[in-house]
């Protein structure tokens, strides 16, 4: 499994169209690129968003993916214009993974249940 984690410094009071327009092409990315998906996270400093995607491999994300379509075009066109600037900060191998969907306490319940 690959990650890819990015940096999204955005111009003051962007905010909001920024995270629609990262939503819209985020699912495209989703649907049309093979990847697993991604999650945007509000940071502890100002207009610093933080993107992670997650992807089956680095050959998958690296590929040349021609995306089309006015939804996605006007989405990344939203996006730059809400940016200062984007860098990928980390490009990551997953090595040892134990990320959960549920908390252990709803898993012990689970099982205690069954």
């Amino acid at each position: 499994m690959f990650i890819a984690v990015y940096e999204f410094e955005i111009k003051e009071g962007t905010e909001a169209s920024f995270r629609e327009a990262w939503l819209e092409v985020t699912k495209v990315i989703y649907q049309h690129c093979g990847s697993f998906g991604s999650r945007l996270h509000l940071s502890d400093k100002p207009n610093i968003l933080v993107g992670y995607a997650q992807w089956p491999s680095r050959e998958q994300w690296e590929k040349d993916h021609k995306l089309t379509g006015l939804l996605y075009e006007n989405a990344r066109e939203e996006m730059r214009n809400c940016l200062v600037q984007s860098r990928t900060v980390y490009k990551l191998e997953v090595s040892d993974d134990y990320l959960q969907t549920t908390l252990a306490s709803e898993y012990e319940q689970k099982i205690t249940t069954k």
